[in-house]
């Protein structure tokens, strides 16, 4: 009865342990003392129950209604009796709380609040799996099948998540899986009594036997192999090979949007270098729209400064086929409103969390609930799907505004929850606070204070565009940039929103598409190079105004508005004799001749430096240096085979000069031919070395061998079965076994034979007789050389097994636990 609770108590520690994923869902972590006191009242009933000696199924029961009993008092409908005791009224309310919890689901992307909806069905979920992990563990002796209800909790955050989820969670609740098991055997043993060896010693219930030990080294091996082959195979995105390199490449990937989801985790600066840096063009979204000149599409922003830079915060919202926020309802006075339709279609090149949309929209179609809308953000994204070949419509506001109605917008108040979070840096910048001292001085209102800061990103102040930059956006990056000023778009838009914030103004950093220049009527084909980031500024009583610093000459379809003109263009002029004035079109600075293209295919990357590019080498070397690899790798084998036979000889030739026989002469090749020399340690040097020969041939040509026949029994079955019709073959195969013979058995090896010859004969007979395929076994992959190479590493394997089980063996000899029984037995 103690080792059932024993057991039990596991098995309750066990499923909260498994249960440590949903901790990558929850933004507090509520649901965990929750779920653990639901837990520990399922736990206490049933050792009950088993202690009174009731039938499982009473023990189920009797954890059901405990089950009740837990969630009646954390989640009461206040028509309770004694506040825990369940009522029909408290089943309509757990009715309630499970379809608000489904409606829960499509409006809150991950991290979610504690809403008591959430809250109830995790409760439920985990005390459910912690009956059915009893039953199995204790009730049916079954443990290891209690890894299956487990296994559903491990599955909730990989169903919810788009990005990759935090690893250390799921080794928890491996590690109370273990736990279980670990218990369940301890307590098997223990009901068996002691056990001893085949010597007759004391084995304790914690020494592994060699079977148990055996076992371990299996599972280790084959953890290690789970775990390393994933990350050495090309394109298993998401592993923890991309996580240790997140960060440290040139930018030069793919640049598809679709490896992280829309909690945060996706890095835009990357995904944006990686777009923009790409050789090829590749049309990402269509769009037409009834403005006539709209404005930046958007789909995502940076608001979150940290010390490595701007980043995503995780968006939260509710279904973007629900109503959505009107924005003429917070609207201040001079704020030109005008809606427009607009649809989008996402080519296949683009995948993604989150969908472009243009800024503000009111209301959308095709698009499921499981696409969310961000307010605050006023991003759609989704946890569930990707925009990859989506087609959608939507009704949106564009917002206008004068200088005089930003000049009129009050500064908002320190307290004002937007200026306190947008407005965070993590640290002081000496450099940036002393620039941005100079420029807002003597600007009374926060939008001259603005246009000071974006009118410094100006050519008059020495700034240019260029794409070929260091990337990265953190305090560093910025003094980089503003030291060297050059940059494109990524460095612009960081830099002015990190100085807006600097002058106590909130800002962000916004991301998306410019109208490029493939213009069909209504419809806009946006592609790689349209990608672009610029700075949006809260004004209040207005909202987020949109400041695109980057010089408009680098980006194909920049638009620039009233309040925030572009700097760099050129005074008006009067056309005198011998000029002409010749405007700026789209053509002018777009398309692949234009500036904005003249460093993409030298760009190493975003964001922030002065690092100069390098150029990218061209793929075919490593393509012709892995062939010559593998080619090398192929041929070892026969390097090693043909290292023998060439070893062989030498040694067989290394004895006595060889005499050349009859008509021979000196200079022919055949003059050099192995004769046994009258030395009688030569002698059986080189009769061992021509059978060695021998007998890797035979098994090169699939000859069988049988090392426990004498030489002259394994010469004759050569001949009787591979050798009969050549007459040469015969005489050569019964000399090399006669010379072997003589150099094991005789006083006096067998001298003057002319072995090497025979050697030839015999090669030249067994592979007259093979078929193709064994002859090009035998001169590619040579079986005797596998064979010897296997027959080493078992032999080397055995050794390491053995040694390692001696010094266990000692080191179980000095054990704490061992010496303490030895001196209670004395």
């Amino acid at each position: 009865m103690i080792a059932s609770r024993n057991i039990g108590a596991v098995a309750a520690a066990a499923t909260l342990l498994a249960a440590a994923p949903l901790s990558a869902i929850f933004q507090t972590w509520t649901w965990l003392i929750q779920s653990a006191i639901a837990v520990a009242v399922v736990a206490g009933v049933a050792a009950l129950t088993r202690l009174v000696r009731a039938p499982l199924w009473g023990q189920v029961l009797g954890m059901l209604a405990a089950l009740l009993l837990a969630l009646t008092w954390l989640f009461p409908s206040g028509s309770e009796l004694l506040t825990f005791l369940p009522t029909p009224g408290t089943i309509g309310h757990f009715a309630d709380l499970l379809s608000g919890s489904m409606q829960d689901m499509r409006s809150y992307g991950v991290e979610v609040p504690d809403t008591d909806p959430l809250l109830f069905i995790t409760v439920l979920g985990v005390g459910g799996v912690a009956v059915l992990v009893d039953v199995l563990t204790v009730g049916l002796h079954r443990p290891a099948l209690a890894g299956l209800p487990m296994l559903a909790i491990y599955s909730v955050p990989v169903a919810v998540y788009v990005d990759s989820v935090p690893a250390v969670p799921f080794v928890v609740g491996a590690a109370g899986y273990l736990w279980l098991l670990v218990t369940d055997n301890v307590g098997r043993v223990r009901r068996f009594g002691r056990r001893f060896t085949g010597d007759g010693r004391d084995v304790d219930v914690w020494e592994a036997s060699p079977l148990a030990s055996a076992g371990r080294r299996l599972a280790v091996v084959g953890v290690a192999l789970a775990v390393a082959l994933p990350l050495a195979v090309p394109g298993m995105a998401g592993g923890l090979l991309d996580t240790l390199t997140e960060g440290t490449g040139n930018g030069t990937g793919n640049g598809r949007s679709g490896s992280g989801g829309a909690s945060g985790r996706i890095d835009l600066f990357a995904s944006l270098a990686g777009q923009l840096n790409q050789s090829e063009v590749a049309d990402l979204v269509k769009v037409t729209t009834t403005e006539p000149n709209p404005f930046y599409l958007r789909y995502a922003v940076a608001d979150e400064l940290r010390p490595n830079g701007f980043q995503a915060r995780t968006p939260s919202g509710r279904a973007v086929n629900r109503d959505l926020p009107n924005p003429n309802e917070r609207a201040g006075p001079g704020v030109q409103q005008t809606e427009y339709r607009a649809t989008v279609e996402v080519t296949k090149n683009l995948s993604m969390s989150l969908m472009p949309v243009y800024a503000e929209p009111t209301r959308t179609d095709d698009l499921s609930g499981n696409w969310l809308y961000d307010p605050n953000q006023q991003v759609v994204f989704s946890n569930r799907e990707s925009s990859r070949g989506r087609k959608y419509s939507f009704d949106y506001i564009r917002s206008t505004y004068t200088p005089a109605v930003l000049r009129a917008a009050r500064s908002l108040p320190a307290d004002h929850p937007v200026r306190r979070q947008l407005t965070a840096t993590p640290g002081t910048v000496p450099e940036v606070e002393e620039l941005v001292k100079g420029l807002v001085q003597g600007k009374r209102t926060d939008y001259d204070r603005v246009l000071a800061i974006y009118q410094h990103f100006s050519a008059d102040n020495g700034f240019s565009y260029r794409l070929s930059t260091q990337s990265g956006s953190s305090g560093q990056d910025i003094v980089n940039f503003l030291t060297n000023k050059v940059g494109y778009c990524q460095q612009y838009a960081a830099a002015m929103a990190w100085l807006v914030r600097t002058a106590g103004i909130p800002a962000r950093v916004a991301f998306g598409f410019t109208n490029g220049s493939k213009r069909d009527g209504d419809t806009y084909t946006l592609t790689n190079l349209n990608l672009h980031a610029w700075t949006e500024v809260y004004f209040d009583g207005i909202g987020w105004v949109p400041f695109d610093a980057t010089p408009s000459y680098g980006v194909p379809g920049s638009t620039r508005s009233a309040w925030a003109p572009d700097t760099d263009a050129p005074e008006p002029s009067t056309p005198g004799a011998g000029t002409t004035d010749t405007p700026a079109g789209p053509d002018a600075t777009a398309g692949p001749a234009g500036p904005d293209n003249a460093d993409r295919d030298t760009d190493s990357g975003l964001s922030l430096g002065g690092q100069t590019p390098t150029e990218e080498p061209p793929v075919w070397p490593w393509w012709a240096a892995g062939l010559l690899a593998l080619l090398v790798l192929l041929a070892v084998p026969a390097l090693r085979r043909l290292a023998l036979r060439r070893r062989r000889s030498g040694r067989a030739a290394g004895g006595t000069a060889a005499t050349p026989a009859v008509g021979e002469e000196a200079g022919a090749p055949e003059a050099r031919v192995v004769v046994v020399g009258a030395d009688a340690t030569q002698a059986r040097a080189d009769a061992h070395a021509a059978w060695a020969e021998l007998l890797d041939t035979l098994v090169d040509f699939q000859v069988r061998v049988d090392l426990t026949e004498t030489p002259r029994a394994t010469a004759d079955r050569l001949v009787r079965e591979s050798l009969a019709d050549d007459v040469d073959a015969v005489g050569a195969a019964r000399l090399l076994g006669r010379a072997e013979e003589r150099a094991r058995y005789a006083r006096d090896p067998l001298t003057g034979e002319r072995l090497l010859p025979a050697l030839r004969a015999v090669r030249n007979a067994l592979a007259a007789r093979a078929n193709r395929r064994t002859r090009v076994l035998a001169a590619l992959l040579p079986p005797s050389v596998l064979l010897r190479w296997r027959t080493a590493l078992a032999d080397n394997s055995s050794r390491m097994v053995a040694l390692t089980g001696r010094a266990r063996y000692r080191l179980l000899r000095w054990n704490p636990r061992r010496l303490l029984a030895d001196r209670a037995a004395r």
